[in-house]
Formats: C-alpha cells, structure tokens, sequence
C-alpha cells in the first residue's frame, strides 16, 4: 500500500506489491534473454561463412559437376549415385547450412519469448499501478526499449536479416540495464503534472515511434561499417570482428531497412509531438514553449525530414543520407533520456 499525500488532504492509493515484484522479475528475466539472443546471434555470424565464399564454392561444385568426365559420372553411378543426377533441368541442392546458421535460427525464438517476458513485465506493471504503465523514466525506457525489440522482430523477420538483432540487443541491453540499476522506481501514481489521458496517448505514440526509429539508427550505423571494412577477401583468412562484418546483409540491404523504418516511424514521431503539442495547451495553456524537450524533438523531425529528403535526392543517398540518419538517432537518444535526466525543464519529472 502507498499513501499519497496532496494539497487537499491524504489520500491512500492501493498498489498491488506482488504484481510489481512479478513485474521487476519479468524485466529482469528479459534482459538475460535478450543477452543470451544477442550472444547466439554475434556467434552466430562469427561463425558464418561469408556469402560471397558460399557461393564461390557453389559456383566451384557446379564448374566440376559440368567438367567432369563420362567415366567418373559411371564410377560415382556405381557407387550409389543415381543417374538420374545427370539429367537436364534437374534441381540444384542448397548450400549446406552451417553452424552459424543453425544457431542463428535458434537465437530468433528466443528473441520473441524475451520481447514477451518484457511486454509481461510492462503489463503487469500497469496493472499493479491502475495507470498507463509509462509514468516515469524507468517504465518509459522499458517502454522504448520493448517497443524497439519488437520492431525489430517485426522488420528484420527475414531468415537473412535476423542475425542484426544482436546490434538492436545491444542498446536495448545498456538502457535497460541502466533504467534497472540507477533510474528504477518503485510501483507508484504518477506525479499530478502525468494524470491525464494524454499520458497513456501522447507517451506510447512517441515511445513506439522511438524504438522503430532507433533500429533505423542501428541499420545506418551497420550500412556505414559495411561500407567502410566489408572486404572481399574468404572469411577464413579473417578474426571474427572481419567475419562479423563480411557475415552480415549487403549495405543495400541495411539502407533499405533503415529506409523503410524511417518511412513508419517517421510520421508516427510527428503525430507523437502534434499529441504533446496539444497535451501543454491543456496542461501548460501553450502549444509551444521551446521547452528543451520540445525544442530537441523538433530538431530530431526536421533532421529525420532531411533525411527522408536525401534519400530521395540523386547523388544524397548513399553514405550522406545514412550520415543525416545516424545524426537523427543520436538526437533522439539524446531526447529520450538526457534531456530529462540532466537538462532542467517542464519535462523534467522523472520519478528519480
């Protein structure tokens, strides 16, 4: 039970105390999943064959499949081989499927009970506090954070693309790491500035905005590194940080993922801050103040804008659009979390 005490007297608020230990358990167990996904996955492509040396090496087993002679075609027939091999049109066999790729497929399930642990976690939370579960910094970076994996899950599905999700882990790994050792508040009402129903609106919009767009973020930084240190040289002459950057998709696989995020997130940050806008007239009697939350988040649109602008400009979409991008990430990194943690404004009400 916590008691809340206001200006009109003393008003005793229930919170449920098991459903919130259920709550920081499920975190908890979220976070170690999500390590052990993000440690499967970089193994996972350390361990992987270059795709250019697999299909050097297909390329090689059909030159000697065409180039062999009548009499090996009878001796390998002999041995158990069918003839029927030898016939036109028929099926080429896949590359064999390596380790690598065996672990990777099994990382991807369990990034989906993490993410489902961590929703748990958010639920539960709500529920223990009777209010949108998003009221101070340690449930909205869990917010961001669940929202960000499951974008993730959603737009790297592709058997080829699933192993970057050990590059969107990672960020996801540090905040909720520190949103749990330094920021975490207890089960609690929000302070009176957060009750209304702008909050369980206007946060989750811009939460859910921010995760797609900081897997955007992640892609530009891999398209940059892949354009930067892919090689050509075979995987096995490499260490593993080579082979992690040879294993993973093609840079304009990366721009493309990058590109598509920001086509979604991009207009769902928008109507976020049009949400926030409105949210101060109601609570503040002002649509717009240049507080530093506001004035930051109107920075990240017009940077994300210029982006989606140099995407579609001939000779800007290469490296300088996933430049403008990466910029936009870490803006909107900074306002997530700096701004209401070091900058003093009227967003400055963290539960901390």
């Amino acid at each position: 039970m916590t008691t809340l005490i206001t200006a009109s007297g003393e008003v005793t608020v229930h919170i449920d105390e098991n459903l919130s230990r259920y709550s920081d358990l499920l975190y908890s167990t979220a976070i170690t999943v999500y390590v052990l996904a993000m440690l499967m996955f970089l193994v996972s492509l350390a361990t992987r064959q270059s795709r250019r040396v697999v299909d050097a090496k297909v390329s090689v087993n059909k030159l000697v499949g065409v180039g062999a002679a009548p009499g090996a075609d009878r001796m390998g027939a002999g041995a158990g081989s069918s003839l029927d091999d030898r016939a036109p049109g028929r099926v080429e066999q896949a590359p064999p499927r390596t380790f690598g790729d065996r672990l990777g497929d099994m990382a991807f399930p369990v990034v989906i009970v993490g993410a489902v642990a961590h929703l748990a976690s958010i639920v539960l939370r709500g529920v223990a506090t009777d209010r949108a579960p998003w009221g101070n910094m340690y449930e909205f970076i869990s917010l961001t954070c669940a929202a960000c994996v499951v974008a993730g899950i959603v737009v790297l599905r592709k058997r080829v693309n699933r192993p970057l999700l050990s590059f969107v882990l990672l960020p996801v790994v540090l905040l909720m790491f520190i949103g749990g050792r330094w920021l975490y508040t207890q089960a609690a009402p929000v302070v009176p500035a957060l009750k209304s129903y702008w909050l369980a609106i206007h946060v989750s919009i811009i939460s859910i905005s921010s995760g797609v767009l900081l897997v955007s973020g992640v892609a530009s930084l891999l398209y940059l590194v892949k354009m930067r240190w892919g090689g050509d040289a075979a995987a096995s002459s490499r260490n593993a940080l080579q082979r992690i950057v040879d294993a993973i998709p093609s840079a304009q696989a990366l721009d493309r993922v990058a590109y598509k995020s920001v086509v979604f997130g991009f207009p769902l940050f928008g109507l976020g801050v049009i949400c926030g806008a409105i949210w101060a007239e109601s609570a503040w009697g002002r649509f717009w103040g240049w507080d530093p939350k506001e004035t930051v988040s109107f920075i990240a649109w017009v940077i994300y804008a210029a982006y989606l602008h140099a995407r579609a400009t001939a000779g800007w979409r290469n490296r300088a659009a996933a430049w403008i991008n990466v910029a936009g990430f870490a803006t909107l990194v900074f306002n997530l979390f700096a701004i209401n943690l070091v900058v003093s404004g009227l967003h400055s009400y963290a539960g901390l």
